[in-house]
């Protein structure tokens, strides 16, 4: 029994934790980068020791290689002078240090090989974990542009919209604006009835002959002999004065 509740709680987990995962996609791939930069610290670190580890038999090589030479020069040194025991104890120490010198430099070899390889494979991991995020980058930009016309269709359809409704408005505003100008054009063709044109032509007559008598007088007054256009009316003017 308490199995079978431990396996219902560890489904219900399960389905909880899913459920976020769903939700949450960026949050994985935050996650996903984090893991794997800590794993990369971790390679890169194994990969700095095996570097460190083929640069001491580097060293170790060059200082036997130029221990090697310089035995070589005592050996025969020694053995051109006659110090046979002496020349036979250095050739027998040289004899051991390239024994030491070839499995080092097999060791460097091995080394700088498997460092080679695994700095290769270090880089092709790196390409493809980026190839990889910018795919499911791509991916979730097309799901969350998919989501979201989704959304705007589901929103149009549940809204209480239709395009007549649209057609409605726009027919009262016009009928609006139809009442509107036709209100003013009744004012304006109302006012424009009201003036009385014969008074606005006989005002405008009589003060042009106002105008013609005051320079007549003032013609006069300067010893001017007034012309017959200044002194008189034009044609057509209502004459100022009793008949």
């Amino acid at each position: 029994m308490f199995s079978r509740i431990g396996r219902l709680v560890r489904g219900f987990f399960s389905l909880f934790i899913t459920g976020l995962e769903e939700a949450n996609p960026e949050a994985l791939m935050a996650a996903a980068r984090d893991d794997f930069r800590a794993k990369m610290v971790q390679y890169n670190q194994a990969l700095a020791r095996m570097a460190g580890v083929a640069e001491r038999l580097k060293g170790q090589v060059r200082m036997k290689a130029a221990r090697a030479t310089d035995l070589e020069r005592r050996v025969l040194a020694n053995h051109s002078a006659g110090n046979m025991e002496l020349a036979g104890s250095l050739a027998r120490e040289l004899q051991e240090l390239k024994a030491d010198l070839t499995t080092d430099t097999e060791e460097l070899k091995e080394t700088e090989e498997a460092y080679q390889a695994n700095l290769r494979q270090a880089k092709l991991v790196q390409r493809e974990f980026e190839d990889k995020v910018r795919k499911l980058e791509k991916q979730l930009s097309q799901v969350q542009i998919k989501e979201a016309q989704a959304e705007a269709a589901g929103a149009l359809g549940n809204a209480a919209f239709k395009v007549g409704d649209l057609g409605d408005t726009m027919k009262v505003v016009e009928d609006v604006l139809q009442k509107r100008y036709e209100v003013s054009a009744g004012k304006a063709r109302v006012a424009k009835d009201l003036v009385d044109m014969d008074t606005v032509v006989e005002k405008e007559n009589e003060r042009k002959a106002l105008e013609q008598n005051a320079l007549a007088e003032f013609l006069a007054t300067q010893g001017i002999q007034a012309t017959p256009s200044a002194a008189q009316s034009t044609p057509g003017q209502k004459e100022m004065g009793p008949q």
